[in-house]
């Protein structure tokens, strides 16, 4: 069975089509900028492997998504010789709220649950409506699968994901912690129990997944316990734009003496802060980086701010385990950057981490041990494949 995975933003689609009988990842691209005039399609040519960029004007899903099956087809470019090949849809879907605690066959009732997460999701959830729609309009008979960020964590102790208001708040509105990158995490402790021969039952694990989005989940017996992200994406680590923890105080205050409604602040936290707003830079850390460098204090600042957050997590979070076996590097800044790694890992000593420097700044992009080998707790890095975790998920709801 081919199966054929989208991620669908707001203004983007991003998909990749693997083989199931042999596992193999056989085509992978993306559409940026729909509904603008400089819309393109970039993708890998399945027969050569060169890259190819399709600029054209795509003024919503249904047209992008028509253009990815286009693009599969190709004679030139393609993978498959007709759409009928595709044997099923997997949709990466941001929320589902206390719904969906697994992933489940796409539907009427599912969509309908979507829908009401957007209020929670309004980034998100929409754009995730719009690629399942696109797929039932040019391929109606396919089935889709909707794989959601938020159900792994839907395994949390009460005392961990209740915030400490009112009830009734939770009764009424579903006001709790939810937590987001699941797949990833799920994927990347999977893995690591895999790269390192050791059993998921019985491991305490602390995933980091850290990029320009970024959170750290504290993983027991292969299940989520607690997570950094919240009711949105923007609690937990000092992200690339986001905040992370703040306050609540303090944004009442801002609130007040800027004059701010409730979507202008929800701006400021989420696209003017993190290591774009404390640096003044970039909300890359490659250019905060290269500030650096320059002599940018506040850049600096901003970097120590970071890692800083993401060594409190991790002391955190082995406290709530009680111990841990391993701790993961992901995501774009976590797979990628070496003093990230190091910087998060650094005195850390007196809970069993002792990082191989030498070999922690060799690794980029692929699965490796960084911990020295006598270190108690092993460190790796695993790149993330969520949308691989999203494909086998769509066979397993599907068989």
């Amino acid at each position: 069975m081919k199966i054929l995975v989208l991620n669908c933003g707001s203004s983007s689609i991003k998909y990749k089509m693997f083989d199931m009988e042999t596992k193999d990842l056989i085509a992978q691209g993306g559409i940026e900028k729909i509904g603008l005039q400089d819309s393109f399609l970039k993708m890998t040519n399945a027969k050569t492997g060169d890259k190819v960029v399709i600029s054209r004007t795509i003024i919503e899903h249904t047209a992008g998504v028509e253009l990815i099956f286009n693009a599969l087809i190709s004679k030139e470019y393609g993978c498959i010789t007709s759409l009928n090949e595709i044997g099923a849809v997997g949709h990466r879907v941001v929320h589902g709220a206390e719904k969906f605690n697994q992933s489940v066959r796409i539907d009427k009732e599912v969509k309908d649950m979507i829908t009401k997460c957007v209020d929670i999701a309004p980034l998100h959830n929409p754009a995730n409506l719009k690629g399942i729609s696109a797929v039932e309009a040019i391929l109606p008979h396919v089935p889709q699968v909707a794989v959601f960020d938020t159900a792994f964590h839907q395994t949390m102790p009460d005392y961990a994901y209740i915030y400490p208001l009112p009830y009734s708040l939770y009764e009424k509105y579903g006001v709790r912690r939810y937590g987001f990158h699941g797949t990833s995490h799920r994927y990347v402790s999977n893995r690591a129990c895999e790269f390192l021969g050791i059993p998921l039952v019985g491991s305490k694990i602390i995933s980091c997944h850290i990029g320009n989005g970024g959170s750290i989940t504290a993983i027991k017996d292969g299940k989520s316990i607690d997570t950094s992200m919240g009711f949105t994406p923007v609690e937990g680590l000092m992200m690339g734009t986001r905040c992370g923890d703040v306050d609540a105080g303090a944004i009442s205050f801002v609130m007040s003496k800027e004059n701010l409604n409730s979507t202008s602040i929800s701006n400021m936290i989420n696209t003017k802060s993190g290591l774009l707003g404390v640096s003044g830079v970039s909300s890359d850390m490659r250019e905060v980086q290269k500030a650096i460098q320059g002599g940018n204090k506040r850049a600096e600042l901003a970097e120590k701010m970071y890692y800083y957050r993401v060594r409190k997590y991790i002391g955190a979070y082995a406290a709530a385990l009680g111990g841990v076996d391993v701790i993961i590097f992901t995501g774009g800044v976590g797979e990628n950057q070496y003093n990230a790694r190091q910087a998060s890992c650094e005195d850390l000593e007196f809970m069993g981490v002792k990082l191989d420097i030498e070999k922690n700044k060799t690794v980029r992009g692929e699965e490796a041990i960084i911990s020295t080998p006598d270190s108690r707790v092993k460190v790796v890095v695993i790149p993330t494949d969520e949308e691989r975790m999203i494909a086998l998920d769509t066979v397993r709801v599907l068989s």
